[in-house]
């Protein structure tokens, strides 16, 4: 059995790429695979391998006291769900393009799963806004949540200016883990919404406190799995190798879909 652990922190980080170095020589001495990223800004990093191995890898990364007790979202596979080690320094290590967004030093509080299942079920007067990208809510979403029809991550700072409603309405915002929630929350209260929250630890916390409730369909992830449903399993859910949309049940059944040539969203896209 294969452990999946994902984790990240905001946090000043003056050595990246030092610490780039350390991180690929550890996590292939002990034949993880997976991608860590690191920027002056934090670490954010998904990788799998043995339960000796990641608890290991835990160990190594909680010698730096700036990386002790990142939590973490941990599921298992039967299989290694990633192809090779990465570990890469870049910018920012969730991409949003502003500068002035610093979760380090501000961003919006948050409310914890089950909290938001209470809100639901009392039926509050709330905006529930995904903020991931539009693929990854064909494969599944909460209830009634509001769809920013976002290409990429960095395209909510614009497409955020065109949601219509009174500002002070409680906004609560969610994404897979929770990382891409920690810097679009900021740009929320920068545009003037007075009450914004984040789901604490994700769409994949959720799922671990609160099942599937108020749920629909799968929560898409990035790796080979493509997608797990509520209860952290695998689904039947497969990507495109050519263009790497997410394929549903009835779509791998498509005669637009043929293996290794296309499927209904590139070839609609070739015309």
């Amino acid at each position: 059995m294969i452990v999946n652990i994902a984790g990240y922190r905001f946090v000043d980080l003056h050595d990246p790429e030092e610490m780039k170095i350390h991180f690929l020589e550890e996590c292939l001495d002990l034949q993880l695979k997976g991608t860590v990223l690191l920027s002056s800004n934090g670490i954010n990093f998904f990788v799998a391998g043995t339960e000796r191995s990641i608890g290991d890898y835990i160990k190594f990364i909680e010698q730096d006291q700036r990386l002790i007790d990142i939590p973490l979202k941990k599921s298992y596979t039967e299989y290694q769900p990633f192809r090779r080690m990465i570990v890469k320094k870049k910018k920012e290590i969730i991409s949003l393009g502003l500068d002035n967004v610093r979760p380090v030093e501000h961003t919006s509080p948050s409310i914890s799963p089950k909290e938001l299942k209470k809100w639901l079920d009392e039926n509050r007067d709330f905006i529930l806004l995904d903020t991931r990208n539009d693929y990854e809510l064909r494969v599944g979403t909460f209830e009634n949540s509001v769809n920013l029809e976002l290409k990429t991550f960095r395209d909510f700072p614009d497409s955020v200016k065109n949601l219509e409603e009174n500002k002070s309405k409680p906004v609560v915002m969610f994404c897979t883990g929770g990382i891409r929630c920690e810097k679009a929350s900021v740009v929320m209260e920068k545009e003037g919404w007075e009450n914004v929250f984040q789901l604490e630890g994700g769409i994949l916390n959720y799922f671990e406190e609160c099942g599937g409730s108020y749920w629909n369909g799968d929560c898409f992830v990035f790796d080979q799995r493509v997608a797990v449903n509520p209860t952290l399993k695998e689904t039947e859910i497969e990507m495109c190798f050519i263009c790497r949309e997410p394929l549903s049940v009835d779509e791998q059944k498509s005669e637009d879909y043929v293996i290794l040539k296309h499927c209904p969203y590139c070839k609609n896209k070739d015309g």
